[in-house]
């Protein structure tokens, strides 16, 4: 499997540059020099495809979904397949080596329903939703690879990714899975590379975002979207959220043969992303999530009655002192607090890592996979910390800060994210509120939101902490 970004011996420098980069992009822990990082904008949020990215760089292995899968078929009385094995599937002897040599056993939950309808014969279309980490970029790279003649040099899959760092993820997934097929050949329509008019491209797998792909199909003519033979709009939600992007892909998707396989996927399905998979795919099948339901029920909740944050540290101390804890989560409301706090642990010396709105994607990553790996044993955090990001030692769940809204109303949604992390796997979890006593009225709010019990605790009564029953 080749990948070619830049036409030609003069472009092997610049190809071998941005191949280094992919290993950089699996490896998170690396310094990604060259790649431009995708900095966070807001304190506390970060924009979709950031959070896709950071998904994708923390993700690198399968993670079961909890969810349960709903599958809308576009001919209802057809016979619905599943498969458990790879080996179901009769692919090409070099696809199997490929998908083993990435480390797949067994198709996960969503490939196990989806392979089946993207592989089959003839081609059918679908509308999937699927997390990161599911199995979703290697299933639908699966189905580019299999479609693919290698005898035939001129494009014939296209996939469509929002951003650049997205493109190469993607595109490091086929040269993996694609090793072994020795003559078919990936290319990147992405900025920055600059290929003359009329070149004749011979490569048969394309991936780029939506504006350079449209500028190499209509305005350079290096794409005759006539001979593509599967089209895959990867992360639809992303791609409606960037402006222009949607039109862009649509004017692309008209463009193609009615028999060339479409497939989109997305890891939230509102109505607007709804609308825009119904505009750009026709007569699809469609598989669904439905959404996980998060619970209070197994998580004990408590709060502690502060002046001010230096209280709220005594007494973070006081617990953290009397209960044996796996690994823990701190939230804060603000940037400056959460620094406050990082500093004052580390002091004390306690192993924290801090999670802030100034680090790029991959310096996020770094630090949760450290979280994760347990080399530290507390995240100290100012957002919902990438909901979606499982960590099974999480035992421990502090608002720091109470999340609120403009005008000091509950944020009923975040504090629902924040502490039910710790109750998840069928685990008990305990959370814990430090709050001043004007906050009392919103905590009573949410107390009342959840219809659960939040206790009050003295945290200078060290007895009535080790007696939490946990």
């Amino acid at each position: 499997m080749a990948s070619l970004l830049w036409g030609g011996d003069a472009g092997a420098a610049e190809s071998e540059r941005l191949n280094s980069h992919f290993s950089n992009l699996n490896h998170p822990l690396k310094n990604l020099r060259g790649v431009k990082s995708t900095t966070v904008r807001n304190i506390g949020e970060l924009d979709l495809a950031a959070n896709s990215l950071l998904n994708k760089l923390i993700r690198q292995s399968l993670v079961e979904s909890s969810h349960h899968v709903e599958v809308l078929q576009k001919d209802p009385s057809s016979p619905l397949y599943s498969v458990k094995t790879f080996e179901e599937l009769r692919l090409k002897e070099e696809l199997l080596k490929g998908i083993y040599a990435m480390g797949f056993n067994r198709p996960s939950k969503i490939q196990e329903m989806a392979l089946p309808m993207m592989l089959a014969h003839p081609p059918q279309n679908l509308i999937a939703q699927s997390q990161s980490g599911t199995g979703k970029t290697a299933a639908f790279v699966l189905a580019m690879l299999s479609r693919v003649n290698a005898l035939e040099l001129f494009p014939q899959c296209l996939c469509l990714a929002p951003t650049y760092e997205l493109a190469l993820q993607t595109g490091r997934v086929v040269e993996q899975m694609g090793k072994f097929c020795v003559d078919v050949q990936v290319m990147y329509a992405i900025r920055g590379n600059r290929i003359p008019r009329g070149t004749d491209i011979t490569k048969q797998i394309i991936i780029g975002t939506p504006g350079t792909v449209l500028d190499w199909c209509f305005k350079l003519k290096l794409i005759d979207l006539t001979k593509i033979r599967v089209f895959v709009l990867d992360e639809a939600d992303v791609m409606i959220d960037t402006q222009g992007f949607s039109d862009h892909s649509i004017r692309i998707q008209r463009a193609l043969p009615s028999e060339c396989q479409m497939l989109l996927f997305s890891a939230t399905f509102e109505d607007s992303v709804w609308h825009f998979a119904e505009r750009i795919i026709p007569d699809p099948n469609v598989i669904k999530l439905r959404k996980e339901e998060l619970t209070l029920n197994n998580i004990r909740q408590y709060y502690v009655l502060c002046e001010h944050r230096k209280d709220k540290y005594q007494a973070l101390c006081n617990i953290y002192g009397s209960i044996t804890i796996g690994q823990a989560i701190i939230f804060c409301q603000t940037r400056r607090n959460a620094k406050w706090l990082t500093v004052e642990m580390i002091q004390d010396g306690h192993q924290v890592s801090l999670l802030s709105g100034e680090l790029t994607v991959e310096q996020r990553a770094s630090i949760i996979q450290r979280f994760r790996d347990g080399k530290e044993k507390v995240l100290i955090t100012t957002n919902v910390c990438a909901r979606g990001i499982d960590v099974k030692q999480v035992t421990i769940v502090v608002n720091f800060d109470l999340p609120v809204k403009q005008g000091e109303e509950p944020d009923y949604e975040t504090y629902l994210h924040r502490i039910g992390r710790t109750g998840r796997f069928g685990k008990k979890g305990l959370a814990f509120n430090m709050i001043e006593v004007d906050k009392l009225p919103s905590l009573m709010k949410i107390q009342d939101h959840f219809n659960s019990s939040i206790k009050q605790l003295n945290a200078e009564d060290m007895d009535e902490i080790e007696k939490i029953d946990y």
